[in-house]
Order: structure tokens, then C-alpha cells, then sequence
């Protein structure tokens, strides 16, 4: 998978306008990461370089974690807040 080096937030999720599905995740994201005081923040697709842009074309939302992919699509709690949290 694709890694991104660029942020200096833990969590990044990348989405696209319109996408109920980044909503739900951004949502999740941010009440979990707010809980255990882990940094976040949200990047639209549309911002990045053509290499990510064409890597997570098909799959936002993306959550990364520390640069690597954690999640697509549907992000699940727990699994976050566990990965956060080791």
C-alpha cells in the first residue's frame, strides 16, 4: 500500500465531497481519536498528488495510521481505538 510521509497528524482520512460513507468515517475518526487525545485530520482526495490520488480513487474513505492504510470504506471503533492504543 501506498504510505504517506506528509502529515504531521497520526490519523489522516482522506475523502471526497459527497461521500456518505467518508461522513460516517470521519465521524468514527474523531470521537474515538478525541477519547485517547490522538491527532487527526481530513484530506480531500482531490488535494493530493496524481500517485495517491489513483491509489485511493476507488476506496475512500481511507484511514491511515502513521502514514499507512488502517481502513477503506467503513472504519470499525475498535479496531481503530486498539490500533491507537498499543
Amino acid at each position: 500500500m501506498v504510505r504517506d510521509t506528509m502529515s504531521p497528524s497520526r490519523v489522516v482520512v482522506v475523502v471526497t465531497t459527497g461521500c456518505h460513507l467518508c461522513d460516517a468515517a470521519t465521524a468514527v475518526v474523531s470521537e474515538v481519536c478525541a477519547d485517547i487525545d490522538v491527532s487527526w485530520e481530513r484530506q480531500q482526495l482531490a488535494e493530493l498528488d496524481g500517485a495517491r490520488q489513483d491509489a485511493w480513487r476507488e476506496y475512500v474513505p481511507v484511514v491511515l495510521i502513521d502514514g499507512a492504510v488502517h481502513d477503506i470504506f467503513r472504519v470499525d471503533r475498535q479496531r481503530l481505538r486498539d490500533a491507537l492504543t498499543r
